[in-house]
């Protein structure tokens, strides 16, 4: 195999493996770990390694489920499997050596309640969030359990109690965090889910009744998120850095719905996607130092 070859299978296999969504999850994973362990070590890259794998694995089979849409929408036609740069079988066989190697790291470094959360997100997400979006535009309610599981997947390989009030309030910030972002997406590419036959939101509210909603689910991950900030962080200075960004999305956000009775889709949803790695970096550095 020559250099130029190796460059391009390793770009496919990324792209199948979802890559840009696959290690911000093992970072949520590293957040849960580091909040109940207190440190950053070997024991967390590995940590990392294995949801990483596990995600990567997830996400190679989502687009094994979905190639057939994928090849209508002009966002995804040129995505691995529809593009024809490699075959359903061969999408298959990356998903599974995705799996295998996630799964003995996480099995092997760590308590079994590890693996299976690792698996139950992966269950969440190809078997109930990606079948049910055919259904419904409001898949990602019960589809949202996906951004919730990967911080208690960390918490549990440190030892931790699921019962903890800490780790309720983190995975619930990221569960009521995926609601907006999917619907940012939506109204941001509407309209090629419409082409692609995807139930669509557009068909039971208006751009700006979707807007309000999305404005609405918002303000509930930013009140979740000040839970977070003050009940985790108690009072230390990377609290109050994150309390700044969270009113400044706030106070920009409502300005946008108050005053000029829109709210600009992108800007929001940047603003948001930030808000969550902000999150994750803020309760790492604080558990830790």
């Amino acid at each position: 195999m020559t250099k130029n070859n190796l460059v391009y299978w390793i770009k496919i296999i990324s792209e199948l493996g979802k890559v840009r969504i696959s290690l911000p999850i093992s970072i949520s994973a590293l957040t849960g770990f580091a909040l109940i362990s207190k440190q950053f070590d070997s024991e967390s890259l590995i940590l990392m390694l294995g949801v990483f794998l596990m995600s990567c694995s997830s996400g190679t089979i989502n687009h094994l489920q979905e190639y057939k849409t994928d090849a209508l929408m002009p966002r995804t036609k040129n995505r691995p499997i529809p593009s024809g740069k490699i075959s359903p079988m061969g999408a298959f066989w990356v998903a599974a050596v995705y799996f295998i190697l996630g799964s003995l790291i996480l099995i092997a470094a760590f308590p079994i309640l590890v693996f299976l959360t690792s698996v139950l997100t992966l269950i969440s997400y190809n078997a109930i969030y990606t079948p049910l979006k055919k259904v419904t535009a409001f898949a990602v309610v019960p589809g949202s359990l996906v951004g919730a599981l990967p911080p208690y997947i960390g918490w549990f390989a440190g030892g931790g109690h699921w019962m903890n009030d800490q780790i309720f309030w983190v995975g619930l910030f990221f569960f009521i965090g995926q609601i907006p972002h999917f619907w940012l997406l939506l109204l941001m590419f509407g309209k090629e889910y419409e082409l692609a036959g995807f139930p669509s939101l557009h068909k039971v509210f208006s751009d700006n009744q979707i807007k309000r909603l999305s404005f609405t689910w918002i303000v509930a991950t930013i009140a979740t998120a000040i839970v977070v900030a003050v009940h985790v962080l108690q009072g230390s200075i990377l609290m109050f850095f994150l309390l700044f960004y969270i009113f400044f999305i706030l106070f920009s956000l409502s300005g946008s719905i108050l005053f000029k009775n829109d709210l600009k889709v992108r800007p929001a949803f940047f603003k948001l996607n930030f808000l969550y790695l902000l999150m994750m970096i803020v309760l790492i550095l604080d558990s830790i130092y």
